[in-house]
């Protein structure tokens, strides 16, 4: 093996040493996956639904969020005092995890979440009829979600068909071109980010609070924009 200049096993360090000689620098590489649904063409309509709004209706973009869990979460900010408090490495899951059902307005960009103990189609089914209860039953709504198997329950297509609701999946693979996504970001960083909630109550509270004042004040993308300009001396 030797001769061959293989190795059993080799160090990052060393690794680094050889490539630092050659004058090569390590880079990370980013990946991405390629749809492979053979439908993928028909569920393209996505795409269609963003670019031209549909004229009867309107189009919402749904998915889950968690689990939620209480434990510590790590967060960035700024301290007076020289040693600001430090979080526990570990901690005791006692309380169980909850799942945020949200879903996004691309009409009014407004975001709503309702907060479940568990995510069966019995759940689903309970945030879509609250969705559906927020607007007129003569205005279609159509719904983009991916191919979680709750979501294709058969007691969820029967409701579609008669509360005027069209469900509309993403192909395999290519969760991304769904909308929600790009909320949970900023979700994450205000709701979760340096937090300590007490119980999932208290959780449930702060995050619709953060929805609250999302849907009215729109002044919330200015201020990750700044945060993100801010650094560290």
């Amino acid at each position: 093996m030797l001769e061959k200049e293989i190795v059993d096993s080799i160090s990052i360090e060393t690794i680094r040493v050889i490539l630092n000689e050659a004058d090569i620098t390590y880079q990370h590489t980013k990946t991405w996956k390629e749809s492979n649904d053979p439908e993928i063409s028909e569920k393209k309509r996505i795409e269609e639904l963003y670019e031209n709004p549909p004229k009867d209706g309107r189009v919402l973009c749904v998915d889950e969020f968690g689990p939620l869990s209480i434990q510590l979460h790590a967060g960035k900010g700024w301290f007076q005092e020289k040693h600001p408090d430090r979080l526990a490495a570990t901690y005791r899951w006692t309380q169980g995890v909850r799942h945020l059902f949200c879903a996004l307005d691309l009409k009014t960009d407004k975001l709503y979440g309702h907060n479940k103990a568990s995510k069966k189609h019995q759940d689903f089914l309970a945030f879509l009829k609250m969705l559906r209860r927020r607007f007129p039953r003569s205005e279609r709504l159509y719904i983009i979600l991916d191919n979680f198997s709750p979501h294709k329950h058969k007691k969820i297509r029967e409701w579609a068909e008669k509360n005027n609701v069209e469900l509309v999946f993403t192909p395999s693979n290519a969760s991304w071109l769904n909308r929600i996504e790009c909320p949970f970001g900023p979700l994450r960083k205000f709701v979760l980010d340096g937090s300590h909630y007490a119980n999932h109550k208290e959780l449930a509270d702060a995050i619709q609070a953060y929805l609250r004042w999302r849907n009215k004040d729109k002044k919330h993308e200015a201020i990750l924009r700044e945060q993100k300009k801010i650094k560290v001396a």
